[in-house]
């Protein structure tokens, strides 16, 4: 069961001789873990020296005691070729439901350009040779906000009989949310599936890109390939995927950014839609739309632009072509303008929402709407 999952993309930076300890924040309770090293976004082998994994005391320290070293196929160094990813032994640890493990990559050559999730909103530790087995941070005097080659967290759960994944953009992936203190709102949802009565029965994995679009790449490299491109492996690859929230579209919006360089009609972004949906539906899989949220304010804003987002929240209320929809626009607008973010949930650019508005999002989905 995936129990935490960034989306991968290229552009990251090269490394040599480091090690990289990075936190993954589980959403859900278990044991027999397994982790995923991804190369997919890389043009050269990546040599991996050593991998431990530990439960976090603080910052970049490990509980002492917890730590486990890393192998993969009995063996505690790897090559992964390029474009391809790895997935480790089981590793006897276990986990509580938002409890956060610390992993520590030691890369010993030159990696070149790496596989990398940008916008991690949390606190990546580097340092200089092999530190993997290190309980202490002390060794770690360099930190980032990204993650690195780290693409995936399964456990056995005995209790959770699938996962949800949050489908989309910057807002998925928590920008403008407070770094470290996972209130993205797919963090948010996933206290609440957890603090429903009875045991937890679903995982919520976050697969938001910042930057990302439907139809298009994005000409930033780091912002990933179009959702069309990357739906099946990020959102349908999952492992126990249930449901998908599929939340994106205001990037196409904003930016015009129709197929083929032409410009973007509603009809263009609905034709999107439906291709993820029949692809969802050919896999045994949910998919639940969200409606776009306003952005007045905003530089994506214009009169035309506002049109296509009314015309596809439209849709996505009233087709029938989804498994249901989650209101976020209803619940996100002014009270007193419905083209604007209600200025209490507005991080202060007009179309990113601050903590208060992660949990308001959150609190906005309709758990029946989810395949307990």
């Amino acid at each position: 069961m995936s129990a935490w999952s960034p989306s991968m993309t290229t552009g990251g930076p090269s490394f040599g001789n480091q090690t990289i300890r990075m936190v993954m924040h589980s959403s859900i309770a278990g044991s027999h873990a397994r982790i995923t090293l991804s190369n997919r976004f890389s043009d050269t082998p990546l040599t991996v020296g050593a991998v431990d994994i530990a439960v976090q005391a603080h910052g970049g320290a490990e509980v002492p005691g917890s730590s486990r070293t890393v192998t993969f196929g009995n063996a505690s160094s790897a090559t992964i070729p390029a474009g391809a990813q790895l997935i480790s032994d089981v590793i006897p640890i276990s986990v509580d439901t938002g409890e956060n493990l610390l992993v520590s990559l030691y890369l010993p050559t030159t990696t070149g350009v790496s596989t990398w999730h940008s916008d991690a909103f949390d606190t990546t530790y580097l340092a200089s040779g092999d530190h993997t087995g290190d309980n202490s941070a002390a060794g770690f005097t360099t930190t980032t906000t990204s993650w690195y080659y780290l693409a995936g967290l399964d456990l056995v759960s005995h209790t959770a009989r699938g996962a949800v994944v949050a489908f989309g953009d910057s807002i998925t992936d928590g920008y403008h949310s407070s770094t470290g203190t996972y209130q993205r709102w797919p963090d948010d949802l996933a206290r609440r599936l957890a603090a429903e009565p009875g045991p937890q029965r679903l995982s919520v994995v976050d697969a938001g890109i910042g930057g990302n679009r439907v139809l298009t790449d994005v000409p930033n490299l780091w912002q990933g390939i179009s959702a069309l491109k990357r739906f099946s492996h990020d959102a349908l690859g999952q492992p126990g995927v249930k449901d998908v929230i599929l939340f994106e579209g205001i990037n196409d919006i904003g930016n015009n950014a129709g197929p083929s360089n032409t410009p973007l009609t509603a009809q263009d972004l609905i034709d999107g839609y439906k291709a993820l949906i029949n692809e969802a539906h050919a896999a045994g899989v949910t998919i639940i739309g969200a409606t776009l949220m306003p952005d007045e304010g905003n530089g994506y804003y214009s009169p035309a632009a506002e049109a296509i987002r009314q015309t596809v929240n439209d849709w996505i209320r009233t087709s029938g072509a989804l498994d249901g929809y989650i209101d976020f626009d209803l619940a996100m607008r002014s009270p007193t303008d419905p083209h604007a973010l209600n200025p209490s949930y507005d991080s202060g650019d007009h179309i990113h929402p601050n903590d208060a508005g992660m949990q308001a999002m959150a609190n906005a989905v309709n758990l029946q709407l989810l395949r307990y």
